[in-house]
């Protein structure tokens, strides 16, 4: 595999693209203040980069045009560009994927968010590291991933267990339950977001330390917003189309 390589400019132009959206859907939904059509008022919406399959120096170049969180699926790919990327101490790291068992203690270790919980196992052994780790003073911010189309194959806790499982993340000393994580199906009907809105307000009044629903990615944006959303997930229309040989 090659990877084309896109100058700064490009990765800049894009991100103030997204910027842009993010600002008039927000604008469209009353998200903002009267003062928001400002360039220094920033968005109540954090744009998270998607840079799975992305090389190292991508990520550099979205950090030099102001962009500091980035989303990852992979964890060796991941753990290769942390490692590489270990001079900007500025950058966040989002693991967003599916997590097995035994990936938990390096995920807990080198991430600051996680946003794929969705059983128990998983939030008490992600716990545990950072509970055996003492270097660890942080604890981890997570959101829990909900299966909100009920897809049987995605991962995701079903709606009727959203609430034992936040319990559950709560009761954990080293994770902070930061709100939910949803990948609805393609083309999703209005419901499936506002089904999503209204669990994410049920949780903020149960839980002071949730205030993120990430929720939306490029084809569906404005919609997520328009429901709540805090946090988009944006990866080709940033960094554009993996090339192979």
């Amino acid at each position: 595999m090659t990877v084309k390589k896109f100058n700064m400019i490009n990765i800049k132009n894009n991100i103030d693209k997204i910027k842009a959206q993010i600002q008039q859907a927000c604008q469209e939904n009353v998200r903002l203040t009267a003062d928001a059509g400002s360039a220094n008022i920033p968005s109540p919406v954090t744009l998270l980069a998607v840079s799975k399959t992305k090389p190292a120096e991508l990520i550099e170049q979205a950090h030099l045009a102001g962009q500091n969180d980035f989303g990852e699926n992979y964890l060796q790919e991941a753990i290769d560009k942390i490692t590489q990327l270990a001079h900007l101490p500025q950058l966040t790291w989002h693991f967003i994927g599916p997590i097995q068992s035994n990936k938990t203690k390096q995920i807990a270790h080198n991430f600051s968010w996680v946003h794929s919980i969705d059983r128990e196992r998983i939030a008490l052994r992600l716990n545990q590291h950072l509970t055996e780790d003492g270097s660890h003073n942080t604890p981890l911010n997570v959101c829990l991933q909900v299966n909100i189309s009920n897809e049987a194959s995605k991962s995701g806790v079903a709606i009727k267990d959203v609430f034992t499982l936040a319990e559950i993340v709560n009761n954990c000393d080293k994770l902070t339950l930061r709100g939910l994580m949803a990948v609805p199906e393609k083309n999703a009907d209005k419901a499936c977001y506002q089904e999503m809105q209204i669990l994410f307000a049920q949780l903020k009044k149960t839980y002071p330390s949730v205030d993120t629903l990430s929720l939306g990615m490029s084809s569906d944006l404005e919609q997520a917003i328009a429901h709540g959303s805090t946090m988009v997930r944006i990866g080709t229309a940033i960094f554009g189309e993996r090339v192979k040989n």
